[in-house]
């Protein structure tokens, strides 16, 4: 199992270029089982979800290739298969996507509940995906932990707004379902996110009928059949809102290339709020400060709102920030397992349920913390950056599922960062009875 340590206290300078998007590429890859023609998707980023979302399509009867430039090619082998097995979904949340197309092109699927980042008692539910398919027709039924759907879909209206805002991956699979549908469907309330509008771009691209992209309803026209196409997935906004936050915790100057910087107005609102310097191009953003932070209120949303996947990120920064900072978490209950950890650093973060009060600055003092989850990962890498002394994150898994190398990323900004294999802690063997036990905690 790999650590990063990180010897905080160098300011980052320099430039760094942004990945494919995570968000956007897994359902995207998840699309292809509409088509038994081959699909090239380029700019993928090399990430263990994607290499799990490879292996359920290899699972589900997909070829998946992939070449030294970055790009997937997927090509249908077996259309009959339908089941994507627990042993895989249950690693990754994204994999609920599969449901959708497999139900669409094959007639039936058998998905086991997903797993990845599971946040507060319930959960992430997956209620109004099966919901949103039932309305289109689906038989659904859930036994021993698998989703079990099946049936011919047809086009119809319906709603998927949930308790704190549209679903994403809602409505990714009911999307992807919809276009070979018969008839029309109306998504009202569907999810804004950029990822949803690379999606429907990528089905526009196999021939699907989609209306309102980038609004809050789509109509969609079903057809008998979708082909093969070529697509590049976007840049990744929650990679390179973390890179900004990295220059910015670190009071350096750093250049974040490759980004859409309309996708970032929250975010880049929020730093220039805090007193941060940026110079926004056409596809860059760059960061610097004259020495102070100043404490902001945050209050996540979903988009156009402040992204819940930079919320944590931003508690690391705000550590740093003079006054008191308020955080509200509105999208995912209880998400904020990086707070203990971050205390352990010395943030002294106050927590109450969904809201949490900052009282900086806090002069943060390296020591072993744990990522629980993946963006509670890269706040854990950014308080390190700052940190004095040595930080070391362990379970850096969570990270790796949607950061490509982000200690290769920042060393090239200057960081002292590093990766390693953890030391795994085995039992010591029962001591002689003539020698002095060593008791360990």
């Amino acid at each position: 199992m790999d650590q990063i340590i990180i010897d905080g206290g160098a300011p980052l300078s320099g430039s760094v270029t942004v990945q494919g998007s995570k968000n956007s590429a897994l359902p995207i890859l998840f699309a292809t089982i509409l088509t038994e023609d081959r699909c090239t998707i380029n700019n993928v980023p090399k990430l263990s979800d994607v290499r799990t979302t490879q292996a359920i399509l290899e699972e589900l009867g997909m070829h998946c290739n992939r070449d030294h430039h970055g790009a997937i090619c997927v090509e249908t082998t077996d259309p009959t298969r339908t089941l994507a097995d627990y042993d895989l979904v249950s690693t990754m949340r994204a994999s609920i996507c599969s449901l959708g197309p497999l139900l669409a092109r094959r007639g039936k699927a058998k998905v086991s509940l997903p797993g990845g980042c599971v946040f507060g008692a319930g959960g992430r539910p997956v209620d109004l995906h099966l919901k949103g398919l039932e309305a289109l027709g689906a038989q659904i039924k859930v036994e021993k932990g698998y989703i079990i759907a099946e049936g011919k879909l047809k086009g119809a209206a319906l709603d998927l707004s949930g308790p704190r805002g549209s679903t994403v991956t809602g409505t990714a699979n009911i999307l992807m379902a919809a276009t070979l549908a018969e008839g029309d469907t109306e998504i009202r309330n569907a999810a804004l996110e950029p990822e949803v509008t690379d999606l429907a771009i990528f089905l526009r691209g196999m021939g699907a009928q989609i209306e309102g992209v980038g609004t809050s309803t789509l109509e969609v026209h079903g057809v008998k059949e979708l082909h093969g196409t070529d697509h590049i997935v976007m840049p990744d906004r929650i990679e390179a809102g973390t890179l900004l936050l990295a220059g910015a915790i670190t009071k350096g100057s750093v250049t974040v290339k490759n980004v859409v910087p309309k996708q970032l107005d929250k975010l880049t609102a929020c730093l220039e709020q805090a007193g941060f310097a940026l110079a926004i191009e056409e596809d860059s953003i760059a960061i610097s400060t004259n020495g102070r932070i100043r404490a902001i209120d945050i209050s996540t949303r979903a988009y156009p709102g402040f992204p819940t996947d930079l919320q944590a990120p931003m508690t690391a920064l705000l550590t740093q920030a003079e006054g008191v900072s308020q955080i509200s978490e509105n999208i995912y209950q209880d998400r904020f397992q990086h707070i203990p950890e971050l205390n352990r650093l010395g943030a002294g973060i106050d927590q109450d349920n969904d809201h949490a009060t900052i009282d900086g600055p806090k002069e943060l003092s390296g020591a072993p913390v744990m990522a629980s989850d993946l963006r509670s990962g890269a706040s854990l890498i950014l308080a390190g950056l700052v940190a004095k002394g040595a930080t070391t994150v362990r379970r850096i898994y969570h990270v790796d599922r949607g950061y490509e190398a982000i200690e290769k990323k920042l060393a090239l900004l200057g960081a002292s960062i590093r990766r390693e294999k953890a030391v795994e802690k085995t039992e010591e063997a029962t001591p002689e009875p003539t020698r002095i036990p060593v008791h360990q905690d």
